[in-house]
């Protein structure tokens, strides 16, 4: 398939309730829309994730969090406009209120969310809106399988579309909780923690 072929197959099978297994910039991950009720209880399954732990989610632009109620607060819109997004940063965020989230956040009180640097899945994302995506592993387990063969060995299960784009990374995206002051790095990742640093204390 060519490139507008893999979207449009992602898309469809997306919006018709399946579980995507799709590279991103970072390690692949298992991608479904939030309110398919039944995609989200797969991949949890697939992972054999707990189910009280919440997903991440990925959107195509800052924007598009804004949409559902996420609060972009000064440190985080700082790190946004830097130009650490798209890329391999996950934000830990609060709400503005309760009144601006969609149904299948109401019982959030804060979200993981990233915007990924892959052409594809951010051309899938502009098509679908907010996805549900998390790490291709078994939860608990460190992201050690990078290519599609040794990761559907690992799941538990098949998911309904796998998009093979070669090799993945082996490292996840760095995680920064931006509802403290000032942010706290929860996970190391890709992104190193000194340039994370760095832009946080640079006064704009």
């Amino acid at each position: 398939m060519n490139k507008i072929e893999k979207i449009n197959e992602t898309v469809r099978t997306l919006l018709a309730g399946g579980v995507v297994l799709i590279a991103t910039d970072t390690v692949y991950g298992l991608a479904a829309m939030p309110f398919e009720d039944q995609a989200v209880e797969k991949i949890y399954a697939l992972k054999k994730r707990p189910r009280e732990l919440f997903l991440p989610i990925m959107v195509a632009a800052m924007q598009d969090l804004e949409v559902l109620g996420v609060d972009i607060n000064p440190n985080a819109r700082k790190l946004f406009e830097y130009g650490l997004v798209p890329g391999a940063v996950t934000f830990v965020l609060g709400f503005r209120g309760e009144s601006l989230k969609p149904c299948w956040l109401k019982k959030r009180e804060e979200i993981a969310a990233r915007i990924p640097a892959n052409d594809l899945l951010l051309a899938v994302l502009k098509e679908t809106g907010p996805l549900l995506v998390t790490s291709a592993n078994l939860h608990g387990q460190p992201v050690t399988q990078a290519n599609v063969k040794d990761i559907l060995a690992e799941l538990n299960g098949v998911p309904d579309l796998i998009m093979d784009d070669g090799e993945g990374k082996e490292a996840p995206s760095t995680i920064i909780n931006c509802r403290f002051d000032p942010p706290v790095i929860e996970r190391k990742g890709i992104i190193p923690v000194d340039e994370i640093n760095h832009i946080l204390t640079t006064r704009t």
